[in-house]
């Protein structure tokens, strides 16, 4: 019986058994090939769309339907065009086009060309659509014509990693014409970077938003307000002479020369100037006229309309006698709608790591600000006794100051590489007080660095509210 029951324990497995075993044996030891395989399948997928694309869209087999549109035919799929909210739209509704096997094609925009459209009809057919950045807008066009919204915010997020001084305004433009607020407000905010720190000839003939962009108070000024009146200049003269072709150092002059000319009555004032008169008034003269040579040059100039001027020099000779004889010691809040409306905008480049110490020119109430960068500090401080001051200063014992201070580094396409911000502030400062406004993280500094500051010496009133609304005034560095 013994070795009877040893013979019986060591007999072969039933048949089901055996196949688990097979099972269980396959599966322990198949881990590799099951990955093999779906490599497999991915390249098979790949290649299973390649030959779509090859066979069905560039080779037209078994083709249901034609589009004709700018002169070329497309043989294509209603079942590849479903995809499009404009072709669903047609097939299934009760339009004549919906048994129609020949559709002619109306393009209304002329932004619409045949490489654009066979962009996007090929998109149907593919997975991946390769968008140029120079072809971007054509293809976009096409895109919201025929109702493709994958399509039109990959072309979003195209324009948006490539917005440059070449490409910007275009972006713009088709941003605006097509709905598209996220590239809108991408390029805006290039341009308030790099309008006045990186100026460019063709960037300002192509500028269509000038107005825009000058009224804002995130616009990066480089030095002082005078500057961008300088700026606006230019860019009036470019627009009434496109064909100037030259380099950016000879423009301002050829401007002044050009406008010499022209000095017998407010340029404003003519034919000529009227269209330029909105952005023009954006201008804050109150901060161009507290500097005498730059107040010179505005009378030499005989650009602006002379009543802005006068009713400029009524407001800032009553804001004057308020800061001496009323008291005024400055704004008591940070208040961001008067700072974004009426603060001085200004700014200075700092082209390596180092010390730098630095005050804006102009009568500012007796507020001499001093701004020094040193060890990766900020510091401003309210010079009363302990440096010299080309002008009187005040003595009041406290003075307000609201500011908010910027800063930006980018790269050679424009792009912010790396930016701070204080926001809008309030600061109190006693006689030749100090006070730090930003320490800066040594990882995230990127030189050249450039400093924008808007800065309110004076409390609001009733009289500024309401304003209406530059030799280029460098920052003068202190001895």
């Amino acid at each position: 019986m013994g070795s009877l029951g040893s013979r019986f324990q060591s007999s072969p497995r039933g048949p089901e058994e055996c196949r688990k075993r097979k099972r269980s044996a396959h599966c322990e030891c198949d881990s590799e090939p099951e990955e093999e395989d779906s490599q497999l399948d991915t390249k098979k997928l790949k290649s299973t769309s390649k030959y779509i694309y090859q066979t069905l869209f560039l080779n037209g087999e078994k083709s249901d339907i034609q589009i004709r549109a700018l002169g070329q035919e497309w043989n294509l799929h209603k079942i590849y065009l479903c995809q499009s909210g404009y072709f669903s739209s047609m097939f299934s509704g009760s339009w004549k086009e919906s048994n129609m096997m020949v559709i002619e094609l109306e393009i209304p925009d002329q932004n619409i060309d045949t490489e654009a459209l066979q962009v996007v009809f090929g998109s149907l057919y593919r997975d991946d659509v390769l968008i140029k950045p120079s072809r971007v807008v054509n293809v976009l066009a096409a895109a919201c014509m025929l109702q493709l919204d994958g399509l039109i915010q990959q072309c979003g997020e195209t324009m948006k990693e490539n917005v440059n001084v070449k490409t910007v305004c275009s972006y713009y433009n088709a941003a605006t014409m097509y709905g598209l607020d996220s590239v809108m407000k991408k390029c805006l905010e290039w341009l308030l970077n790099n309008l006045m720190t990186h100026q460019n000839v063709d960037l300002m003939k192509e500028a269509e938003i000038m107005e825009q962009l000058i009224q804002s108070s995130d616009l990066f000024v480089m030095q002082v307000e005078m500057d961008v009146y300088t700026a606006l200049k230019k860019w009036m003269f470019l627009q009434l002479n496109p064909s100037w072709d030259g380099p950016i150092k000879q423009l301002l002059l050829d401007a002044d020369a050009w406008l010499c000319k022209r000095r017998k009555e407010p340029f404003l004032n003519t034919d000529d100037g009227m269209p330029f008169v909105p952005v023009f008034r954006h201008i804050r003269l109150q901060y161009i006229i507290n500097d005498l040579a730059s107040a010179r040059m505005l009378e030499r100039d005989n650009i602006l309309p002379p009543e802005w001027l006068s009713t400029v020099y009524k407001q800032q000779w009553f804001a004057m006698l308020r800061t001496e004889h009323d008291n005024d010691n400055g704004p008591q809040e940070a208040n961001k709608e008067e700072s974004e409306l009426n603060s001085m905008r200004c700014g200075r480049k700092l082209t390596k790591d180092g010390d730098y110490c630095w005050r804006w020119t102009g009568f500012n109430y007796g507020f001499d600000l001093l701004v020094t960068y040193t060890n990766r500090f900020i510091i401003f401080k309210r010079n009363t006794l302990s440096q010299p001051c080309g002008g009187a200063v005040s003595l009041q014992p406290r003075r307000h100051l609201a500011y908010r201070l910027r800063l930006a580094s980018f790269d050679n396409s424009g792009k912010v590489v790396c930016s701070r911000s204080t926001g809008y502030q309030l600061v109190t400062l006693e006689k030749d007080q100090e006070y730090v406004v930003m320490n800066l993280d040594s990882r995230l500094l990127s030189f050249p660095l450039y400093v924008c500051c808007n800065f309110l010496y004076t409390s609001p009133s009733s009289e500024r509210r309401g304003d209406t609304p530059e030799t280029e005034n460098s920052a003068r560095s202190v001895s």
